[in-house]
């Protein structure tokens, strides 16, 4: 159910769009950060295991 927006749908919706659009993008840049980090970590402890 959508409530009549009005005159004001336009903005409302491109709101709701744009602040989707920004979460999914916060969302995709922190995977990216953390799989990233991950890995960098993986190496440090490959290179401490192995110098001893």
């Amino acid at each position: 159910m959508m409530p009549d927006l009005g005159k004001y749908a336009e903005a409302v919706l491109s709101s709701y769009a744009v602040s989707i659009l920004l979460i999914a993008v916060l969302i995709a840049v922190s995977v990216r950060r953390s799989n990233r980090i991950k890995n960098e970590l993986q190496e440090v402890e490959k290179k401490v295991k192995s110098n001893g």
